[in-house]
């Protein structure tokens, strides 16, 4: 990316003799590239029809006679892109919104995948034939052994209660950690065996296996991901093709911007150049004192930074820009392509 400026001049006898004169002092000096910028003679009416605010941003341009046709006034046009613009930025908040809730629940659905055993959901580790179900008397728990306690696991955990049932225990999972293990007891005696447990740094996670809830999780997780995968290639595409739709209004703003200021400044009848600048990036100063030069006489009393004035179209904004004795904008494509 790179930053353009882009200047208007009021014309001389002819448009050429004005770019000819711009383009012969900046470039000899290898100052910038410079390009014409072919604005179209938009109708301007009167002095006081042009006291409208328009905002802009710029790179390039073509100007589009079928959007947004000649013909019809500088007002009725920066409307019209105006409600492009804002239709866009309606349509954009609404698709980020469910896209972005869809990828944060599954999101949140793998990070507690992906925890530890303390932590991490146990969906994709039990099952129905790992507990001792609708049974009066009988329970089973789930307990977070440290892996360097697995031995000690197995010679005690029948101890930490009398009621213990015999070798029920089995380990369902292990990480980095430890082991995920089962064990089976009586009901009455799950008080004392967590007791028992924390003392030797076994940890009983609190679980209740219910398979319907398990089931709803599973499919809550893989319907996520297919609604996520479904909506990121229409929403990229969307994007695609409303940047480019985008980019081309903010570019014909920015014309009318430079068509406006030029008729406030320079007067009727419209007669000024255009011109897009590429300014070398070590000539900036360079480049500015010159153009200041060759310009100085159209504003004798110009002020070094006078605040442009602040227009909202939703996802457009304009800050403040110096002034100078001629028509100029700053254009950063870096900010987009920082973004």
């Amino acid at each position: 990316m790179a930053e353009f400026w882009l200047i208007s001049a009021p014309g001389e006898k002819s448009n050429q003799q004005s770019w000819e004169r711009m383009n012969t002092v900046t470039t000899k000096a290898n100052l910038s590239s410079n390009f014409k910028f072919t604005i179209p003679d938009l109708k301007v009416g009167t002095l006081d029809a042009l006291s409208v605010d328009l905002v802009t941003y710029l790179t390039r341009f073509q100007w589009d006679m079928a959007k947004y046709p000649i013909q019809q006034s500088l007002h009725t046009l920066y409307e019209v892109m105006a409600k492009q613009i804002s239709q866009i930025d309606t349509d954009l908040k609404a698709r980020s919104v469910a896209y972005s809730n869809i990828k944060a629940n599954l999101q949140g659905l793998e990070r507690k995948a992906v925890g530890n055993l303390l932590t991490r959901t146990l969906t994709d580790i039990v099952n129905k034939d790992d507990f001792v179900l609708d049974s009066e008397y009988l329970t089973t728990l789930l307990v977070v052994v440290p892996k360097a306690n697995y031995v000690m696991w197995q010679k005690t955990y029948e101890s930490l209660s009398d009621l213990v049932v015999p070798r029920s225990t089995k380990k369902l999972m292990e990480d980095s950690e430890g082991g995920l293990f089962t064990v089976t007891l009586f009901k009455k005696a799950v008080d004392e065996f967590k007791a028992k447990a924390r003392e030797n740094k076994f940890v009983v996670r609190e679980f209740n296996f219910n398979e319907k809830e398990l089931q709803s999780e599973k499919e809550e997780m893989t319907r996520l991901a297919a609604d996520k995968k479904q909506q990121y290639g229409p929403l990229l595409r969307w994007l695609k093709v409303n940047f480019s739709e985008a980019f081309i209004a903010w570019i014909h703003v920015k014309a009318l911007r430079v068509s406006v200021e030029s008729v406030l400044r320079y007067g009727l009848p419209v007669n000024f150049q255009a011109v897009l600048l590429q300014p070398n990036k070590k000539s900036l100063k360079r480049l500015r004192g010159v153009l200041n030069a060759l310009y100085k006489h159209l504003d004798g009393v110009a002020a070094a930074s006078v605040a442009d004035a602040v227009v909202d179209i939703p996802g457009l904004s304009i800050g403040n820009q110096d002034y100078y004795s001629y028509v100029c904008f700053k254009i950063d494509l870096n900010l987009i392509d920082q973004k």
